[in-house]
């Protein structure tokens, strides 16, 4: 099925849906996954991204979203100075992540450090703005950004995922999906929840409060 969005594009400061709309949506995931802008940040490019990428803007837009600025945000096209102007580590990369049709062309593997908090992120940009995130810390995702999301990392115990249900509907938070993966049993689980409405921080601190949830994370719809 094709969307207007796929025709037309989406709104957004830049040349390229792929290498600029899409690239900030990247950037603002990351963002999210520490909680606001990134300290120091390794943004780690392979295939076009790595080959066309600074002539489309791709710097300034992974950049501007890791900055927390959205696609259509005019700051885009300085965000580079205003990184060294905020004094922020961010260095670039070129690398190859492996094969196509397992990596997509328009890929990125951004780590980002802001005060005890670091984590590694896996994505590419599938052209008209829209994204995929694959990895997050290791654990393999599927998040697209077209929903508000919920990741967390848990001990996996029985009951866990009743009890996260039963916080979210607590607080009127509908969930759209929710998808989990372990390396082994009775280890660590990677939770990704979608939800159809933005929670309210108080349910990030009650999710927090389990004693067997290592961390969570908001992560706020960067598309649609």
């Amino acid at each position: 099925m094709v969307s207007l969005l796929d025709i037309i594009g989406p709104v957004m400061v830049g040349p390229s849906s792929s290498h600029t709309a899409g690239a900030c949506r990247l950037g603002l995931i990351a963002h999210d996954l520490v909680a606001g802008t990134p300290e120091r940040a390794l943004i780690e490019l392979h295939g076009s991204f790595a080959r066309t990428g600074e002539g489309h803007g791709t710097d300034k837009a992974i950049v501007g979203g890791l900055l927390g600025f959205r696609p259509d945000d005019e700051r885009l096209r300085d965000a580079l100075q205003i990184m060294e102007k905020e004094g922020l580590d961010y260095h670039f990369e070129k690398t190859t992540l492996g094969e196509e049709p397992e990596v997509h062309p328009n890929t990125v593997r951004i780590t980002v450090h802001r005060a005890h908090r670091h984590h590694v992120m896996l994505g590419a940009s599938l052209g008209a703005g829209r994204i995929k995130v694959s990895e997050i810390d290791g654990y393999p995702v599927e998040v697209d950004g077209s929903h508000h999301t919920i990741v967390m990392v848990a001990e996996d115990v029985k009951g866990s995922i009743a009890r996260i249900a039963g916080i979210l509907s607590e607080a009127d938070v509908n969930i759209a999906t929710l998808r989990l993966s372990r390396k082994h049993r009775g280890g660590d689980a990677f939770m990704v929840i979608e939800v159809d409405e933005r929670p309210a921080d108080d349910v990030g601190a009650a999710l927090r409060a389990l004693p067997w949830v290592r961390w969570t994370h908001r992560i706020e719809k960067v598309g649609g």
